[in-house]
């Protein structure tokens, strides 16, 4: 994979620009700073290997080189409501899902707000970073990391005790080979191509619920932050994580996850430094 082999890859998508990088810290990182520089709408950063690559909350994400896909697009003014900014993670994560059935018959799944699994297994990850002038969205960067090879989830690139979620790959889940740069255009194609102007239509967001990982069960949510945070129940003694369980039956159009708790009650919950499990629900009965 090199710059010439990426835009003779892409070339049917008319990005812009496009900038690829052996190594990099971080693909987000790079296109804020392609950004200051005068970067354009829809500018392209790739790289074989990040050393600082960013997750959620802070935590790290492992691009190991030639082994996934790390790349990420620059958005200037994206086409929605800024007050519905978490669609973006929807986009992401819905192109990755769509590009994985479409293009290796793979089932893959959303677990909210932004983990890819395929087999019940973390496949890969999307950051979403915005840049504001008070309320005013000037620019997001779409961040997304694709395991692809099984050198990319190897116990010294993932130590499983570090994990939040089981890894996996594409070649694991595929039983075969997959070149890089045929994932890479799938997904850009479902994003650009295919969701990228629908993000304000309901069949985007009807889209996006179809896809989430355990719709209609029973989960529970948890976060690590002080009891008391916004749209959580609070269950547990003083000190201890909130926690909420209830049956995933969709999202807000703002992209927030809609529950119905132990109650009966509906409750949706933003996105947030939260993490999304199957519960079991002992002695106790789903409300109709």
């Amino acid at each position: 994979m090199d710059q010439l082999s990426i835009e003779s890859a892409l070339t049917d998508l008319h990005l812009p620009a496009l900038r690829y990088n052996d190594r990099l810290d971080s693909t987000n990182a790079e296109a804020w700073r392609w950004l200051e520089a005068g970067g354009p709408d829809r500018a392209l950063v790739v790289a074989d290997e990040q050393t600082a690559g960013r997750g959620r909350a802070g935590r790290h994400w492992v691009t190991a080189s030639g082994s996934a896909l790390a790349f990420s697009l620059l958005l200037l003014a994206p086409p929605l409501d800024p007050q519905r900014l978490p669609r973006l993670t929807g986009l992401g994560a819905l192109s990755v899902v769509s590009a994985l059935e479409a293009k290796f018959a793979l089932p893959a799944w959303i677990k909210w707000p932004n983990d890819i699994l395929v087999d019940g297994r973390k496949v890969g990850g999307v950051l979403v970073e915005a840049l504001w002038s008070g309320e005013k969205l000037e620019a997001a960067v779409v961040g997304i990391g694709i395991n692809i090879a099984p050198e990319s989830v190897s116990a010294a690139i993932l130590p499983p005790a570090g994990l939040n979620y089981p890894a996996t790959c594409v070649e694991d889940a595929t039983g075969y080979p997959v070149d890089r740069l045929e994932v890479l255009h799938a997904i850009l194609h479902e994003m650009l191509v295919t969701w990228l102007s629908r993000l304000s239509l309901p069949e985007f967001m009807h889209a996006w619920e179809a896809k989430l990982a355990f719709l209609d069960q029973w989960v529970e949510l948890s976060a690590g932050g002080p009891l008391g945070m916004p749209g959580l129940l609070n269950r547990g003694e003083p000190g201890s994580k909130d926690r909420l369980a209830g049956r995933l039956v969709g999202l807000t159009e703002d992209g927030a996850l809609k529950l119905i708790d132990m109650s009966g009650k509906l409750v949706s919950v933003a996105v947030g430094e939260l993490h999304l499990r199957p519960a079991l629900i002992k002695d106790s009965t789903p409300p109709e």
